[in-house]
This record gives structure tokens, sequence and C-alpha cells, in this order.
């Protein structure tokens, strides 16, 4: 009888049936090298500004004026364009946009972990405007107190603006998906321009002041970046706990 065979250490280890698939499907996202510090001072600066604007005295006013002169120059054309964006970049209709994303990137494209991710992404925004507009509450600007009220809501939620930074962290979404082919050039512009129009379209519409939007900018960056800080962090360790099977169909391709 012979014992057992000796073990080589020095050999490299062997991981698990599957996890070399899953491994290989992997999708990391573009991360900042200081993620966690870069995401933390963007979140401070959206709470500083956000407090700023609060107690600085006759600061909405000044910035209800710019409200008040766009009620006062609607256009037919432009108030079409602005409540469509009202309605595509809402909750309802951007949630489902983006799950109509993901759901073409898991069954037509395979890719099961990219849709995931996408998903994240595109919706940090969302979740991070919801999370600030508690801790500034703001009132919206008076509807009563503009010439022509598009769209008139009330309430303590109109610091930052959630259809701005939904629109911010979709462009960063559908640029990281872009990444690396010849069309990331033209989505990183496109993504540009829909994230101003939408920010432009709240002010237009006289549901957010100005400083709301740009608000917007700074709060779905510091979510992309913590997001994308997390994931690269996080989600491989799961992705290799996941059966082969979940990505042959994408190795397959």
């Amino acid at each position: 009888m012979t014992g057992p065979a000796p073990v080589d250490r020095t050999a490299p280890h062997q991981v698990p049936a599957g996890r070399p698939v899953a491994r290989e499907r992997f999708w990391a996202l573009p991360q900042a090298r200081h993620w966690l510090l870069v995401g933390v001072l963007l979140c401070a600066a959206v709470i500083a500004l956000g407090l700023a604007v609060q107690l600085i005295p006759g600061e909405a006013r000044t910035e209800l004026g710019v409200d008040q002169d766009l009620s006062q120059h609607h256009a037919a054309a432009l108030t079409a364009v602005a409540m469509a964006i009202n309605f595509v970049f809402g909750p309802v209709a951007g949630l489902a946009l983006v799950g109509v994303a993901a759901l073409y990137i898991w069954l037509v494209r395979r890719d099961l972990i990219k849709a995931v991710g996408f998903g994240l992404v595109a919706c940090s925004g969302w979740v991070a405007s919801e999370a600030f507009k508690l801790i500034i509450a703001r009132q919206r600007p008076n509807p009563a107190l503009l010439f022509d009220p598009l769209a008139p809501e009330t309430g303590s939620n109109s610091f930052p603006s959630g259809h701005v930074s939904f629109a911010v962290a979709l462009a960063f979404a559908l640029y990281f998906l872009a990444r690396g082919t010849r069309w990331s050039k033209l989505i990183a512009v496109a993504g540009i321009a829909m994230a101003l129009i939408v920010a432009w379209s709240r002010v237009y519409v006289g549901v957010h002041y100005p400083t709301d939007v740009a608000a917007s900018f700074l709060a779905a960056s510091a979510a992309v970046v913590l997001v994308a800080g997390l994931w690269n962090r996080f989600a491989p360790p799961i992705v290799d706990r996941l059966p082969a099977a979940v990505f042959l169909h994408s190795r397959q391709r």
C-alpha cells in the first residue's frame, strides 16, 4: 500500500469548479483610486450646499426669481419637451426604463452580471436623492407664486432633484456599458447633454430651484462612485459562488 500523495504547497490554489467561468464573466466598473474618500467628500459637498441654501437669508427668494422668470416665458414646444421629461424620468417610467434595459442586457446580450451592475448604477441616483431629501428637507418653490405652474408640487423634497439625479446616474451607467467601444465618446456626450436638459426642465417646470438641480450632479456622482467601489469590492466573491451554469450560455454566445 502506498500512503497519500504528498501535497505540493507551491502549486497554485485550485478554484472550485464553476468559479473560473464566473470570474471571466465579472464586469468591473471604473473606480476612483480613493473611491470611499471621494464618495464621502461628494456627499459632504451636497449636504453643505443644502444647509447653505437653507440658512442664507434671501437665497430662496433669489432663486425663486429664476423660476418665476421662466414661468412667464413658456413656449409650447419647450413645454412639451419639459413635460415629456417630467414623465420619462419620473420614478415609475424611469424604473421601467431601467428594468427593460437590464432585461435586454440579460436575456438578449446574455450577460446577467452586466445587467445587475447596470441596474444598480442607474438606480443609485434616485436612492441618493431620496436620502439627501430627508436630510435637507427643503420646501419646493410655491406654485402659487409662479405665473404658469406646469406641474404643481409641494413638500419638503426639493433638494436635490430626483429626476436629475436619475438622469446623471443613467448617463454613467450607459457610458460604462459603452466603455471601450467606438460609441463611448458619443454616449458620454449624449449622457451629459441628457442630464443638462433634464436639469433645465426641472427649473422650467417650476418644481425645483437652480441649486437643487446643481446639487443633483454631485449627489448622483457620489452615488456612482460609492456603488462602483462597493461593486468591485464585494461583487466578485458573490459571483464566484454562483453556479457555472448561470454563465455558460453567456460564454458560448
